[in-house]
């Protein structure tokens, strides 16, 4: 495979018809080598617009290229930025945003893709990622505020929580609701207990793991 051809067709096929205009957002998906984040069982499968599975015991994937591409976007995150990802999978995303961010946290549940997601961004040379084992649910209020969150799949409802852990002007992306209808939400935290809320897209995901889902009984 002629992984440069590979990367280039990803980018002018899939990313840019979905809007992904940022020049900063499209010259990191030239640099940030993409294949070295996915597993070896699927390596053919690294430029394809489709979600790849990570081998986790949990069924866990890797985003398709354009949601990633997209949600940073959206985030339009800066140089001084604290970011918290909830949702490392292999630690692709993380990588991006990386290149863009003072210093990104990034939780994982699960442990050998902690562990998976440690070792490629210690191998692209990466070093202002922390990846931390635990349930990114409940967000990390002890080492916040954060200026970007974002959840790497998706989830019922985005937790108050989560939110008061955004510093005034800070950005969270989600995608939110249930199949076969999701939408990709952006909240911008405008004031100490104002927030403003943006979905300007469709995309489903699989679930987030850890995070509640609401009851299936009405009264």
């Amino acid at each position: 495979m002629d992984l440069d051809k590979a990367r280039f067709n990803m980018i002018e096929q899939q990313i840019r018809p979905w809007e992904v205009l940022d020049p900063q957002v499209l010259e990191l998906l030239s640099v940030v080598r993409r294949e070295d984040f996915v597993p070896l069982a699927h390596q053919a499968l690294a430029f394809v617009d489709m979600e790849i599975p990570t081998g986790s015991a949990h069924g866990q994937v890797m985003l398709a290229p354009r949601v990633q591409a997209r949600l940073v976007q959206d985030l339009g995150v800066q140089k001084t930025d604290k970011v918290l990802e909830i949702g490392t999978g292999t630690g692709f995303t993380a990588a991006l945003l990386a290149h863009q961010a003072a210093q990104v946290l990034s939780f994982e549940i699960d442990a050998s893709l902690a562990a998976q997601a440690s070792a490629n961004l210690k191998k692209a040379g990466i070093q202002n990622v922390t990846v931390r084992q635990a349930d990114g649910s409940q967000g990390a209020a002890a080492d916040g505020p954060f200026d970007v969150i974002l959840l790497a799949g998706s989830v019922a409802e985005v937790p108050r929580g989560l939110l008061e852990q955004l510093s005034v002007g800070g950005r969270l992306a989600a995608i939110v609701g249930e199949e076969p209808m999701m939408r990709a939400t952006l909240i911008t935290r405008t004031g100490q207990n104002s927030f403003v809320t943006a979905q300007p897209w469709d995309a489903n995901a699989p679930r987030l793991l850890g995070f509640a889902e609401p009851s299936a009984f009405h009264f």
